[in-house]
């Protein structure tokens, strides 16, 4: 505990992190109002659903409890992974707001419906984060993808976050909850958006790939 409070004692003593944490926080509450917004939106618009190769071929699997508490825990075990290594902070949670805030964009231009027959969803906590036309891309699927590439070169991270993303992926294209689009392309985009990150937060990157040397 002392060795934790003296690296965070170090770091506040350098301004620049001290500038690069506030902004950290500034943009990632900045990406939830967007997003909450932007899912309201898209949820209006949504207009019919369409076929889709996977979902119409499969039937509705009650996975709620893993699309629910299963991201939770995974959020709360990232939250220690930053906190107790306060180095990583900047760079993991910037990426996430940069991923929000993309995807908030992406879910805005298209108004695909849900696609039925669906898993229904009850829970008050579901509907504080997912609005039922945010569909395109999955968060899901992509934001576990995102920390194995901002975990990357610890193997044991990395191998847990790709199989969480994979696991994520299943689970909601079994409860109808995504397209195949919204999970495949996933991956693709995420792996772009990390490289966008890597370039407009280099400090906070090199900062963090320095503290796990």
């Amino acid at each position: 505990m002392k060795k934790l409070l003296h690296k965070y004692k170090t770091l506040f003593s350098n301004k620049e992190y001290v500038t690069s944490f506030i902004l950290t926080f500034v943009l990632l509450i900045g990406s939830l109002i967007i997003n909450y917004y932007a899912g309201i939106y898209a949820t209006e618009k949504a207009s019919n659903a369409v076929t889709d190769i996977i979902l119409s071929n499969t039937r509705v699997y009650d996975l709620d409890w893993l699309f629910i508490y299963a991201p939770i825990v995974m959020w709360v075990f990232i939250t220690f992974l930053c906190f107790s290594a306060p180095k990583r902070l900047p760079f993991a949670l910037k990426s996430v707001a940069l991923f929000t805030i993309i995807r908030a964009i992406f879910i805005s231009l298209t108004h695909i419906g849900p696609f039925y027959p669906q898993l229904v969803l009850d829970s008050t906590i579901v509907n504080k984060f997912t609005f039922g036309g945010d569909l395109f891309f999955s968060g899901h699927t992509g934001l576990p993808f995102l920390m194995a590439l901002v975990f990357w070169n610890d193997k044991r991270l990395r191998i847990l976050f790709i199989l969480l993303s994979i696991m994520f992926g299943i689970v909601v294209l079994l409860s109808h909850l995504h397209y195949s689009i919204d999970v495949f392309s996933a991956f693709f985009i995420t792996y772009t958006i990390y490289h966008i990150s890597a370039f407009l937060f280099k400090k906070d990157l090199q900062r963090l790939e320095a503290d796990e040397v």
